[in-house]
């Protein structure tokens, strides 16, 4: 079985100059999301009828099969379009659009399989809904369908049936092909409706039924910023439940945004107000705390984060992260790993038990294993013009507030005092004291003239108060 997947179209309605199928839902493209879901039922091949802006739609969708629709008239139309193409499947075809995120694998993969278990010649999908107006009615006789009339076409009775059409089809290839070419333009919008060829297989007694559903979501088409938020909703809830049904501890799942490409493990916690996005996958047993975002990262099991910002970066098992940390993109943290208060780590590893508790950064270093830290500590890893690398050893003690000026390198067991600036290497073993000798000097007369005139000033303030 191939697909066939409409995406023509322009989208006024979204008021966007992004191509309507490119907009996001839960962290991917609705056109990708489309394209996955028919992937994971065992479509052979997707066939993409493109239009609006093709060429911004290939960059996302990369090397697809697709058909180009010069004019978007009707659903009808877009199958005549892509008629070559199919004949060189000669395949049974599902026919969907590229604007409905929300259809869910199970539901496809039932209605491909009553369609194969049957032996029909078209099944399209129907939903029973509270309110149809507006909605093309499915008329049914003995199981089979017998019409879809339109909202503008439906008597008062026709109007009180509740089934209608969701716009995803299943046909045989010989049938589509025989009934698309019967299908014409000849109504008020001068458009060729898919509906019609339905209406042909009917009247020329092909098997012809509905697989109804009864999850209204499902069928939601996106076509404006309202129905966009609408289906982020709803695919955001699905994504928290499947975690959830997975073993995923989630505090408040109604403020936790978590996007469709993220993995996670058992009895991981997740706190409110926690944003993980991209390919983001975090072990068992780990603890997200609040105001923490997490973007394209890899956590292990048993870290503990705490309102910061993870971009790109790798951290290991029992690593603790944060207050207000920001890993920025190839921070390599290994196990055991503290990084704490207003730390910044950019494209450096810090191998197992480093701590670097407060105020410091840390760009373009390798960071031996049980290696301290102190507080201001900076790695000046750029001239202005390159960067340079600043390699530290193992058990390693960074006076606060040192400063290691690029390339640089401290060997094991070695020791910065607090407020220097280092620019040698530092042999292993060795204490490195980088700053300007202390002096003090007495205060003198010069301080008690400014201290008598400071003190005469103040009064004179105070007899004018």
């Amino acid at each position: 079985m191939i697909s066939l997947v409409l995406a023509a179209g322009k989208g006024t309605r979204m008021k966007s100059e992004l191509p309507k199928v490119l907009h996001t839902v839960n962290g991917i493209p609705m056109l990708v999301k489309v394209k996955n879901v028919l992937e994971n039922v065992g479509i052979e091949e997707n066939i993409f009828i493109f239009g609006h802006k093709k060429e911004e739609v290939l960059e996302v969708m990369g090397n697809v099969t697709c058909v180009e629709q010069l004019e978007q008239l009707g659903t009808g139309h877009a199958v005549l379009i892509a008629k070559e193409k199919l004949e060189e499947y000669k395949q049974d075809v599902l026919i969907t659009c590229g604007d409905t995120p929300l259809i869910k694998e199970e539901t496809l993969s039932k209605m491909i399989s009553v369609f194969k278990e049957k032996s029909l010649d078209c099944i399209l999908l129907s939903c029973e809904i509270q309110n149809p107006f507006g909605y093309g009615r499915i008329i049914n006789k003995h199981g089979n369908v017998v019409d879809i009339v339109e909202e503008k076409e439906a008597d008062e009775e026709t109007r009180q049936i509740k089934e209608i059409n969701a716009g995803v089809y299943i046909f045989k290839y010989e049938r589509l092909i025989e009934a698309v070419s019967k299908i014409n333009n000849n109504n008020l919008k001068g458009e060729y409706y898919l509906t019609d060829a339905i209406k042909y297989l009917v009247n020329d007694g092909y098997k012809v039924e509905s697989y109804k559903i009864y999850d209204e979501d499902e069928i939601l088409g996106v076509n404006s910023k309202g129905q966009l938020s609408q289906a982020n909703s709803i695919l955001r809830m699905r994504k928290n439940e499947e975690l959830m049904d997975n073993g995923v501890i989630m505090i408040n799942p109604e403020v936790t945004y978590i996007e469709e490409t993220v993995k996670i493990g058992q009895d991981t916690v997740i706190y409110p107000n926690v944003i993980i996005q991209g390919n983001t996958e975090i072990g068992e047993n780990s603890i997200i705390l609040g105001n923490t975002r997490i973007e394209n990262s890899v956590i292990g099991d048993n870290v503990k984060i705490e309102s910061s910002l993870i971009e790109s970066s790798i951290i290991e098992k029992n690593a603790t992260i944060g207050p207000f940390a920001h890993l920025r993109p190839k921070a390599y943290l290994k196990e055991e790993v503290h990084v704490g208060n207003f730390v910044e780590v950019k494209n450096t590893t810090l191998e197992k038990g480093v701590k670097v508790g407060h105020l410091t950064y840390l760009g373009d270093a390798e960071i031996g294993e049980d290696t301290n830290v102190g507080a201001g500590t900076i790695t000046c890893n750029y001239d202005g013009k390159n960067k340079h690398k600043t390699i530290i050893g193992k058990n390693v003690f960074i006076g606060s507030n040192s400063i290691l000026v690029a390339p640089v390198e401290l060997g094991d067991d070695t020791f910065t005092a607090a407020g220097s600036v280092i620019t040698e290497k530092v042999p292993e073993g060795n204490i490195a004291f980088g700053r300007s000798s202390q002096i003090n000097k007495e205060r003198g007369k010069t301080w008690l003239i400014v201290q008598n005139r400071i003190e005469k000033f103040m009064q004179g303030l105070r007899v004018k108060i």
